[in-house]
């Protein structure tokens, strides 16, 4: 069992920790402290040793951060979190923050005093990041200091880094040599007089050089620093245990394995120019750059577009991988349908049971997240994780959210369905179908090549603008190829002007959510391909769907729905049934056939 469900969130500790830190910080010469979420590589999802956040205030989150000053804590989390923080944090010493609503820097503003010295790590933020908030901050006399962390310094049990063995990523699912990756960008140094470019971001580096890794639950990275040079060389920090003879064979004479702790001074001997992103690498490496005097260009890390434009091989693995899955997930739905409405399940046996099905696959390696089983109220917790504190009944005359995927050696999943357990309740149905709508209108839609995410994200919130409502999450991320399942910088979200491109592959989900009472979403991963020839030709791209597995037709109002949306609808699960039914159980089958009935 990949999932457990132990309590992780403890609230208590965190008011004498934070005594701790204001301890730390006064003896620092210091009147406040940024504690990220993120980690060194800026992972959505860190090491038990970097969960600094999480050690702090009890928040578990994947995404937030808190600025601890001396008489107030704010923990700043997004409109997926405002629910759980609340239930994880003492909020009678840390306080709630509507970010990014409320940037930091307004927040400083009007909790600091003027000639406030606010430190931070500068290993754990970005370049951006603190230009960003600086900028905020001018002319208010607080300051943002370079400092030591001070976290690390006050946990005195932290957790040794991880040091899972890493391994070969086979050509046949990456498609692409990784010395042909790395000659080929090399050869785009070269051409803008580069000398080298610093690599921060694990599936960066994993991607690249073809590797794999376990360093962290869920995603198969390894965590390193590597610098590629113009020559095709590359230089690798990281924990040269993770690495045996067969693996090094793979990397080649090209690729050193350096020790993490030299990468520093590795960065002040490059003779520049120097390749760095201001958006993902730690603000130390430009520092340590321009203290050495080298020059610097500021510039997206160059494996981030490659890496997100999936190539043959990679579709390929991903739809074998979506095929594999599906019928897992048909056979975990066609078993809930029988067993939910006995009254006898609670989200612990629900997720132990569908992580049993996708291991029955005997594919797969991991799970690609914590699976979110929400119950009643508890699906309305956009990111909600069960635990033995939390397991809740599944009761009959409710909504049940599941949100799981898995990875596989050929790639990565990720879905969401929302059932009806039971008798349909009545008020679920008018939401549950706008959300279908949003999703239906996303999966048809083409759109002129250029076309950002921010352009589309419109059309999967239309019809539920159209009842009052929304949702405060993004309609789409982009998604690793046998890598994170959360992978940037491809997305759909009102925030996102990066245009989309063909082989870039994201999810579409969006969702509604009433607290205390249920949570809908539905998640099918989309694949951008060039558009068939249509009207007058002109230069367009289209959804291809991944995703083959039965929406829950009990909850829809077929009133609601359009001629084409109900075509839609028909033909999606048409081409379910075609492609799952020869793939399972005669008893999914049967359940599938009547799942995917025409409405």
């Amino acid at each position: 069992m990949f999932q457990d469900f132990s309590v992780q969130s403890r609230p208590e500790l965190g008011p004498p920790r934070l005594a701790a830190l204001r301890e730390a910080m006064s003896a620092a010469g210091l009147d406040g402290f940024i504690i990220p979420r993120a980690d060194a590589h800026q992972g959505e999802y860190v090491a038990e040793c970097d969960a600094r956040l999480g050690w702090l205030t009890g928040f578990t989150g994947s995404a937030g951060f808190c600025i601890a000053l001396p008489e107030i804590a704010g923990v700043f989390v997004d409109g997926r979190y405002r629910v759980q923080v609340r239930a994880e944090v003492a909020l009678d010493h840390f306080t709630p923050v509507n970010w990014p609503e409320v940037k930091p820097a307004d927040w400083l503003r009007e909790h600091a005093v003027s000639g406030a010295k606010i430190g931070f790590d500068p290993w754990l933020h970005t370049k951006s990041e603190i230009a960003r908030i600086r900028e905020g901050l001018e002319g208010s006399g607080i300051a943002l200091v370079e400092s030591a962390n001070l976290v690390d310094r006050v946990w005195e049990d932290r957790p040794a880094p991880p040091a899972a063995p890493a391994r070969v990523h086979p050509p046949e699912f990456a498609g692409e040599t990784a010395e042909a990756k790395r000659t080929r960008l090399a050869e785009d140094l070269r051409a803008q007089d580069t000398a080298a470019a610093v690599l921060t971001l694990p599936d960066s580096i994993c991607w690249l050089l073809n590797i794999r890794g376990a360093d962290i639950p869920r995603n198969p990275i390894v965590q390193a620093f590597a610098v590629l040079f113009d020559d095709a060389t590359v230089k690798l920090f990281a924990n040269a245990e993770k690495f045996d003879d067969s693996l090094r064979a793979h990397l080649g004479p090209e690729v050193s394995i350096l020790p993490p702790e030299s990468f520093g001074a590795a960065l002040e001997a490059i003779e520049g120019p120097v390749l760095v992103d201001p958006d993902s690498a730690p603000l130390a490496v430009s520092l340590l750059l321009a203290d050495h005097g080298t020059k610097i260009r500021e510039a997206r890390d160059p494996c981030i577009l490659p890496k997100a434009r999936k190539n043959a091989a990679e579709v390929a693995g991903m739809q074998a991988a979506h095929q594999r899955d599906a019928s897992a997930m048909v056979e975990f739905l066609c078993w809930l349908d029988a067993e939910a409405p006995k009254g006898q399940l609670t989200e612990i046996d629900v997720v132990t049971a569908l992580e049993g099905f996708r291991s029955d696959t005997n594919a797969l390696l991991d799970i690609s997240f914590d699976t979110i089983c929400g119950a009643g109220g508890n699906g309305a917790i956009v990111h909600y994780r069960v635990n033995e504190a939390t397991n809740r009944a599944v009761k009959s005359g409710e909504l049940l959210l599941v949100d799981s995927g898995g990875q596989y050696v050929d790639g990565t999943t990720d879905i969401t369905r929302t059932v009806a357990v039971g008798a349909v309740p009545d008020d679920a149905k008018r939401p549950f179908t706008r959300v279908l709508q949003g999703m239906i209108a996303l999966s048809r839609t083409r759109f002129p090549r250029g076309v950002a995410g921010a352009h589309l994200d419109a059309l999967a919130r239309a019809p539920l603008w159209a009842e009052g409502w929304d949702y405060d999450h993004g309609t789409g991320h982009g998604v690793g190829a046998a890598l994170c399942v959360h992978e940037g910088p491809a997305r759909i979200s009102r925030v996102s002007e990066l245009p989309l491109e063909p082989g870039m592959i994201l999810s579409n989900e969006p969702g509604y959510y009433r607290e205390g009472q249920f949570g809908i979403r539905i998640e099918n991963l989309i694949l951008i391909e060039e558009a068939a020839p249509k009207g007058d030709n002109r230069d367009q791209l289209s959804f291809a769907t991944l995703t083959w597995v039965p929406i829950d037709r009990r909850l829809i109002d077929a009133g609601l729905l359009s001629p084409d949306e109900r075509d839609w609808l028909n033909s999606y699960h048409a081409e379910v049934l075609s492609r799952i039914a020869p793939l399972v159980s005669d008893a999914a089958r049967a359940w599938l056939e009547s799942a995917c009935a025409p409405i």
